[in-house]
């Protein structure tokens, strides 16, 4: 069985730093975990990458705002700019989907942001979007022709395991086509049963932990007195998991 690699969710500098500690592969940088992610500043994007050195490559989500992906000219106008930033000061690649208001793929606007992306020689990846398509068969060929490196997806359901028995089917019309990335709920106490029933070999998580912030004890019913951090501990814990399942057997 091939290592596992891990992509660890990050909204900070201290949150690859963290990750990286708990011996994550790959970043996905975004803002407002809240809402699933949105683009980060540019600001968190230079100050990310100089402090990984190219340790861990950094995929940035470009995402304008909450709610669905069917964007107007302007949203997807900041898109294609944020995109152009990000892969300008150095992303591994970035991170997007798009929609009609139907749910299907807006393919033309796939096709702008992956070309952008290939040209640059990155990665293009196509996000948690792909859960909402009615067809997902039928996006998967159709983000493999338009060149997207991967898919992030939790097989349609609420969470990978519950959707693994799509993430299979991905992986096998995928043949290494494209690359099938699961994510949603994985954990150390799933991954061995979600690995072995998807044939995934890349995970994505963003595990938090509540970092105390003492600034905001003098009137904590504001609610200033913490926020969330990468845990480090959760990544390491699954990790574990995967590599004590992937170790031969000894007499």
């Amino acid at each position: 069985m091939r290592e596992l690699l891990v992509e660890a969710v990050c909204c900070s500098v201290d949150d690859c730093v963290e990750a990286e500690a708990g011996g994550a592969n790959r970043i996905e940088l975004c803002a407002a975990m809240g809402v699933g992610g949105l683009t980060p500043s540019l600001g968190t994007i230079i100050e990310v990458l100089w402090h990984t050195q190219n340790r861990l490559p950094v995929v940035v989500m470009i995402r304008p705002r909450a709610g669905g992906f069917a964007y107007s000219a302007a949203e997807f106008a900041v898109m294609r700019r944020d995109a152009d930033l990000a892969l300008g000061y150095g992303a591994q690649g970035i991170v997007c989907g798009m929609l009609h208001p139907s749910g299907e793929l807006d393919v033309d606007r796939c096709g702008e942001l992956a070309r952008l992306a290939r040209t640059a020689g990155r990665d293009a990846v196509f996000h948690r979007a792909f859960d909402l398509v009615p067809d997902p068969l039928a996006a998967l060929e159709t983000l493999i022709a338009l060149g997207f490196t991967r898919i992030l997806t939790s097989g349609q359901q609420s969470t990978a395991l519950a959707g693994a028995s799509l993430l299979a089917e991905l992986v096998r019309r995928a043949a290494g086509r494209i690359e099938i990335l699961a994510g949603g709920g994985v954990r150390d106490t799933n991954i061995v049963a979600l690995l072995q029933a998807t044939g995934v070999r890349q995970v994505h998580l963003g595990p938090f932990v509540s970092r105390p912030d003492t600034s905001g004890q003098a009137n904590a019913g504001l609610g200033f007195t913490d926020y969330p951090v990468t845990d480090a501990a959760a990544l390491r814990r699954l990790r574990a998991a995967a590599d004590a399942a992937n170790a031969p057997e000894t007499a």
